[in-house]
């Protein structure tokens, strides 16, 4: 039984580990940029386009920066003149 109990935690230790693994890796899709913070190994922060990392937990932070086209009006009447 004792045996037993032994693989039993280890089973569940290893889906753990890799439960936190695949949370803790971050895709970018094509129209956003990753931006990963805090230590990136020299620079301030790391910028990744349609890829994907890995983000040590308490070390590192993450945020999506989005490249859509944004539209903005602006008024030309009379401005030549």
């Amino acid at each position: 039984m004792f045996p037993f109990l032994i693989l039993v935690f280890f089973v569940i230790l290893f889906f753990a580990t890799v439960s936190t693994l695949i949370k803790r890796y971050k895709r970018c899709p094509s129209d956003k940029i990753l931006v990963i913070y805090g230590k990136t190994g020299g620079s301030s922060a790391k910028c990744i386009h349609g890829g994907g990392a890995f983000i040590w937990p308490i070390i590192q932070d993450f945020s999506f920066l989005d490249l859509k086209p944004l539209s903005i009006e602006a008024n030309l009447t009379n401005a030549l003149s």
